[in-house]
C-alpha cells in the first residue's frame, strides 16, 4: 500500500512514516517546514519528502492520504483531495487501526513530560526483554528513532528472553490482567491536541490505552481549547475509554487532575508524588530512593536534574510494573536511560561554552528546565535563548508567567518575530538582565558576544529556530 503523509515532518506524523514503512508500505509525504531531527530521520529511512502542499501531488495516486493536524480547509493539497474524492484518514485514526488494534497500549499524556516518560518506559519494557513498539514525539537517545513497530510477540515473554517476574516478597500486589492479546507491548505518546480539521476530538482518544499516565495538566493549546477546563473534559473522555482492568497512573498533586478523575473513572488508580503512593526521596550524590506507600524499591541512579525527572520516572516505573515488570528491575533500566534528543540535549562545546537545546516552550516547562540546569552547573552563567514559538506563547495567553519562569537564567534573550503581544513589557521586572530582538540577525550577535568561557546557554525553542545552535555554535567558535 501506498501512502502519502501530509505533515510528515511533526514528530507524530513522522512517527506515522517510519511505521507504516516498517510494516512494508510505501512512504512518501510532504511539509511546509522540514527541518532536524525529523527530517534527518525520515531521510534515513529514505523516505520520499516533497516541501510543500502542491496540489499536483495527488497525481501520486496513492492508496490513501493520511492527514496531520496541521493541515487546513484551503491547504492546495487538501482541497484538490476533497475535490477529487480521494480516500483520506488522520492520523490517530490510522494509528489505532494499523498498528495499535491487539496491543497492549502504554499511553502517556499530560501537558509536560509525555516525551521524556513515553522514553523511559520504552527502555524499562525493552531492558526487561519485552521488545515494545513505541510512538513518542522525540528521539530518544536509548533508540535512536521516534517510532518503532517491534515484533507481535505474547505478552508472556519477549524473543528469546525471560519476562520480570514481580517480587512476590513486595508489599506491591501482583496484577493478573484480563483481556490480554499476543500483539506485544506499544507504548504511544497521548497528546491531548486534536485529531484533525475533521476531526476535533483529542489525539487521545482513539488509542485504545491499557496503561494510561496522566503526568500533569495544564492549560495550554489555546488555539483550540478556549481554558482549562475544556482540556479536563478532553481527559474525562480519555479516561471514560479505559478497562477496569487496566491501570491509571497519575500524579497525585496535580489538582486539575484530581478533577478529572473525580468526574469518573472506572479503572484503578495508583498516584505518585504523594506519600501513600509512588514517592521520591532525594538522597546524597547521584539519583533518588523510589518508594511505594513509604516502602523502598530501590535507587534510581543516573545524572539527569529536577524534581521534574523525578516524577517522570515514578510515573514510567508504576506503568511498568502495570506491564507486569518488577519496580526494582525498572529503577535499574532508568540508570542506563540517556534521554531524548531536544531535551537539553548538549548541541557541543565551542570556545569553553556549552550550548543545550531543548523544546521547552511553556512556563512550567521552562522553569524545570532551567531549575533542572542549575542543579548541574551550580555558579557557573546561564544564558537562556526563547523563542516563544507554540501558538499559545505567540498569542501572549501565558506572557504574564515568562518573566517568572525565567528567573533562575543569568542572562536572557527573547526572540519576538510573530508575537502578538509585548516581550519587552513582559519581560520588564527581569530588568537589565533581559534584551528582546525581532532581528534574528542581531539576537545571535548579541548571544555571541555576551557568552564566555564556562557559561551555558539553553536554547529553547519547540521549532528549528532558524538553525541557531549551529550558527552560534560556529561564531563562538571563532571566538577562540
Amino acid at each position: 500500500m501506498h501512502l502519502h503523509i501530509l505533515g510528515i515532518c511533526g514528530t507524530f506524523m513522522g512517527g506515522i512514516a517510519l511505521l507504516a514503512r516498517a510494516a512494508g508500505h510505501r512512504v512518501t509525504g510532504c511539509d511546509a517546514n522540514v527541518y532536524p531531527p525529523m527530517s534527518t530521520q525520515l531521510a534515513a529511512q529514505d523516505i520520499e519528502l516533497i516541501e510543500g502542499w502542491g496540489a499536483d501531488q495527488a497525481g501520486l495516486g496513492p492508496d490513501v492520504f493520511v492527514i496531520g493536524n496541521v493541515v487546513t480547509r484551503g491547504n492546495p493539497l487538501m482541497e484538490e483531495i476533497l475535490e477529487q474524492g480521494f480516500p483520506y484518514i488522520s492520523g490517530p485514526q490510522w494509528l489505532r487501526d494499523n498498528v495499535l488494534a491487539g496491543r497492549w497500549v502504554a499511553a502517556v499524556a499530560g501537558t509536560h513530560g509525555k516525551t521524556t516518560v513515553a522514553s523511559m518506559l520504552a527502555w524499562i519494557l525493552e531492558q526487561a526483554g519485552l521488545e515494545p513498539g513505541f510512538l513518542i514525539g522525540g528521539i530518544p537517545e536509548n533508540f535512536g528513532v521516534s517510532a518503532r513497530l517491534a515484533p507481535s510477540v505474547s505478552h508472556q515473554g519477549g524473543r528469546g528472553k525471560s519476562r520480570s517476574i514481580l517480587n512476590p516478597q513486595s508489599s506491591i500486589p501482583e496484577i493478573t490482567p484480563k483481556g490480554e492479546s499476543d500483539g506485544g507491548f506499544f507504548v504511544v505518546e497521548a497528546d491531548e491536541y486534536d485529531t484533525a480539521f475533521f476531526d476535533k476530538r483529542s489525539k487521545f482518544v482513539h488509542y485504545p490505552a491499557r496503561t494510561a499516565i496522566l503526568n500533569n495538566l495544564e492549560f495550554d493549546h489555546a488555539d483550540i481549547f478556549p481554558d482549562l477546563a475544556a482540556i479536563e473534559t478532553q481527559f474525562h473522555h480519555f479516561v471514560r475509554t479505559l478497562p477496569a482492568s487496566g491501570l491509571v497512573v497519575a500524579n497525585g498533586a496535580d489538582a486539575a487532575l484530581a478533577r478529572v478523575l473525580a468526574r469518573g473513572c472506572y479503572t484503578p488508580v495508583e498516584r505518585f508524588g504523594v506519600a501513600d503512593g509512588w514517592a521520591a526521596t532525594t538522597v546524597a550524590g547521584d539519583g533518588f530512593e523510589v518508594l511505594w506507600r513509604g516502602e523502598k524499591q530501590g535507587r534510581v541512579r543516573w545524572t539527569l536534574q529536577g524534581a521534574h525527572n523525578q516524577a517522570n520516572a515514578l510515573a514510567a516505573i508504576a506503568a511498568a510494573r502495570h506491564c507486569g515488570v518488577a519496580p526494582a528491575q525498572a529503577i535499574t533500566a532508568l540508570g542506563g536511560y540517556q534521554g531524548v534528543k531536544r531535551r537539553m540535549e548538549v548541541r557541543g562545546v565551542a570556545g569553553g561554552v556549552t550550548v543545550y537545546d531543548d523544546f521547552a516552550h511553556h512556563p512550567t516547562a521552562i522553569a524545570a528546565t532551567l531549575e533542572g540546569l542549575r542543579a548541574r552547573v551550580r555558579n557557573s552563567r546561564i544564558l537562556a535563548l526563547l523563542e516563544p514559538r507554540s501558538n499559545t506563547m505567540k498569542a501572549g495567553v501565558m506572557k504574564d508567567r515568562l518573566a517568572a519562569s525565567l528567573a533562575g537564567a543569568d542572562r536572557v534573550y527573547c526572540y519576538s518575530a510573530g508575537l502578538q503581544w509585548d516581550a519587552t513589557a513582559a519581560l520588564a521586572q527581569l530588568g537589565t538582565k533581559a534584551e528582546v530582538h525581532v532581528d534574528f540577525g542581531r539576537l545571535l550577535e548579541a548571544v555571541s558576544a555576551e557568552a564566555k568561557p564556562g557559561d551555558h546557554v539553553v536554547i529553547m525553542s519547540n521549532g528549528g529556530f532558524n538553525g541557531i545552535h549551529d550558527k552560534l555554535l560556529a561564531r563562538l567558535g571563532k571566538k577562540q
